[in-house]
């Protein structure tokens, strides 16, 4: 059995199978943590495009790109954990509306 050689375009697809679901889970779901983890598919799909011609390229600027942007991730994923668990303490809720009670 003969099977064809893995190659960008795959690698492609699979970026943009992930950024589409990331996209329909930021644009649908209200609970937070849904949210946060749908923004971590959508980096991920762009880290995995970055990565991907990186290697076609033969480069290394993609993958140098993909660690800064995995660092800024990671900041941001701690910093809004941080806020959902106070808004959870707050109002014992992690849905999104409740953020828009907490204005001044």
């Amino acid at each position: 059995m003969n099977l064809a050689p893995v190659g960008i375009q795959h690698y492609l697809v699979l970026a943009g199978l992930l950024f589409s679901i990331g996209l329909v889970g930021v644009l649908v779901r209200r609970n937070a943590l849904t949210v946060l983890l749908s923004i971590e598919l959508l980096l991920n799909a762009a880290n995995l495009s970055f990565v991907s011609f990186s290697a076609y390229h033969a480069e290394l600027s993609g993958q140098a790109v993909v660690f800064f942007t995995m660092i800024v991730a990671a900041a941001e994923v701690t910093v809004a954990l941080a806020i959902v668990v106070l808004l959870f303490r707050r109002r014992d809720s992690d849905l999104l509306e409740e953020l828009k009670s907490l204005k001044w």
